[in-house]
């Protein structure tokens, strides 16, 4: 299962966390986030990262040049879209991106069910909330192109495994305090998900 380790917000924790095993990295590009980073901070973090980590840029209420400008400027390899985007604005970006369905009920995992997605708990405060969904939702259900967030920790994952998502995405509980994360959490969630 991989593991995007999401709220990067320096470089320690952006290394500990590649250390641990991570393949994505998310960096907030939402300045009402706790975990807002901003992308001159980081394009100099990308840039002393080792080959073969996704970076992933988080996205809410921006428009598809302002996306693409970003990624661009920072070499994100990935525009996660946080909100809800019409047809017209993913036709309109040029970077590789993925949608995020903020899930009310069993309902809405099933949109865009034929492309890889990201699927977290619905909260007024875009991610990063430690709100989880409820895990019966995805029974009997092909789960290969999930990538599952909202509420997730190591323990939980013994639980999460059996679905056989693509992979999970997690912030919040693998931190020290909103924006540090700790190393150890980190090391101990990563090795859970690929155990």
């Amino acid at each position: 299962m991989r593991v995007k380790i999401c709220g990067i917000t320096n470089l320690e924790d952006a290394l500990d966390a590649v250390e641990a095993g991570a393949d994505a990295l998310g960096f907030v590009f939402y300045e009402k986030s706790p975990r807002y980073i901003t992308p001159k901070k980081a394009k100099e973090i990308i840039k002393k990262l080792p080959p073969f980590v996704e970076k992933v840029a988080l996205f809410v209420h921006k428009t598809p040049k302002e996306t693409d400008d970003i990624c661009n400027f920072t070499k994100c390899t990935l525009a996660q879209i946080h909100f809800e985007a019409d047809e017209s604005f993913y036709n309109s970006l040029k970077t590789p991106h993925l949608k995020v369905i903020r899930a009310k009920t069993k309902e809405d995992i099933l949109r865009y069910k034929d492309e890889f997605r990201l699927v977290d708990a619905f909260c007024e405060s875009f991610g990063g909330s430690g709100k989880r969904l409820n895990l019966e939702w995805f029974e009997d259900m092909d789960c290969s192109k999930i990538i599952l967030a909202g509420g997730l920790d190591a323990k939980i994952l013994d639980e999460v495994k059996k679905y056989n998502f693509y992979g999970v995405d997690v912030s919040s509980s693998v931190e020290s305090y909103k924006g540090k994360k700790n190393s150890i959490k980190v090391e101990n969630f990563i090795r859970n998900a690929k155990s």
